[in-house]
């Protein structure tokens, strides 16, 4: 699922350098994630970088779009096509791997 901010968002800012696709920008009343460059982190981090920084937990997977882990780390490697042939699903790398 991509992730999304709900309505408690603060306007903080932490979650948007946090994302290592550019996902978040700053939207009128809050942060948004753009669901087309989200991947949970998948490639990259074990979780969420955007939630783990959240001061009110408002970073949440949304519901309305289920995605794989395959799914997500396809997204990555085409979002990051210098990085594609090193990146690997682990622990580190994916939440649906992490403890």
């Amino acid at each position: 699922m991509a992730t999304l901010i709900t309505e408690e968002c603060i306007n903080c800012g932490v979650c948007e350098p946090e994302c290592p696709n550019e996902a978040i920008t700053e939207g009128e009343e809050t942060f948004v994630i753009n669901p087309a460059l989200c991947t949970e982190c998948v490639g990259f981090h074990g979780k969420e970088q955007c939630a783990e920084v959240c001061p009110v937990d408002c970073c949440v997977p949304d519901p309305q779009i289920p995605e794989s882990e395959q799914d997500l780390f396809v997204r990555a490697q085409t979002i990051h096509p210098d990085q594609a042939d090193t990146m690997e699903l682990s622990d580190e790398t994916s939440r649906f791997r992490a403890a």
